[in-house]
């Protein structure tokens, strides 16, 4: 644990060589966040390997990384695979425009066990989208939830918060999100 912290306070300051130790150390626990992702996204290429990889090209080229712990910096890497699998689903749509496929409903019940379609992919970004301009916590904790496969212990560790108010706030999202999705549908 105090190495993380030792190397997240380097990698702030732009050492690239305390970056890929620090992916080293944190890699297991990054493999596990993306392989909840490339469950969830079957129809996407983007495998757990590639999707850590890819997160790690990110946050690479990215510059300085201005997190406080490990649990920040999951938080940030849940927040940095989001972007990649949206992406990735953009650029999937790009090359189907027209296509006429019909949308798919987040079910927000059965969450770990859905396999997103990439049209999903992008309501549910835009969604959210939506969501953080009205209340940016609770677009945090869907994208920690939803994307990142955290649970709500660990957001709330995260956030500073208790686990009753990430609950609160779980809900208040998820009635947001249905809204949202049933008026694009």
């Amino acid at each position: 644990m105090g190495d993380v912290t030792t190397l997240l306070g380097a990698v702030g300051t732009g050492a690239s060589a305390d970056a890929g130790e620090l992916f080293q150390l944190l890699y297991l626990e990054l493999r596990s966040l993306a392989s909840h992702q490339s469950r969830r996204h079957a129809d996407s290429p983007l495998h757990t390997t590639t999707l850590v990889h890819e997160a790690y090209l990110r946050f690479h080229s990215s510059g300085e990384l201005q997190v406080e712990d490990r649990r920040h910096f999951l938080a940030y890497a849940s927040h940095v695979m989001r972007s990649i699998i949206v992406d990735h689903a953009r650029s999937k749509l790009a090359e189907k425009r027209g296509a006429g496929s019909s949308p798919v409903t987040l079910n927000t019940e059965i969450v770990n066990s859905l396999t997103a379609s990439n049209t999903e992919v992008m309501q549910v970004h835009d969604a959210l989208s939506e969501l953080a301009a009205l209340d940016e916590r609770l677009a945090k904790i869907v994208e920690m939830k939803y994307f990142g496969g955290m649970t709500e212990e660990e957001i709330a560790d995260v956030l500073e918060l208790s686990v009753r108010t990430v609950q609160r706030d779980w809900e208040k999202a998820k009635l947001f999100l249905s809204a949202s999705l049933r008026e694009a549908d």
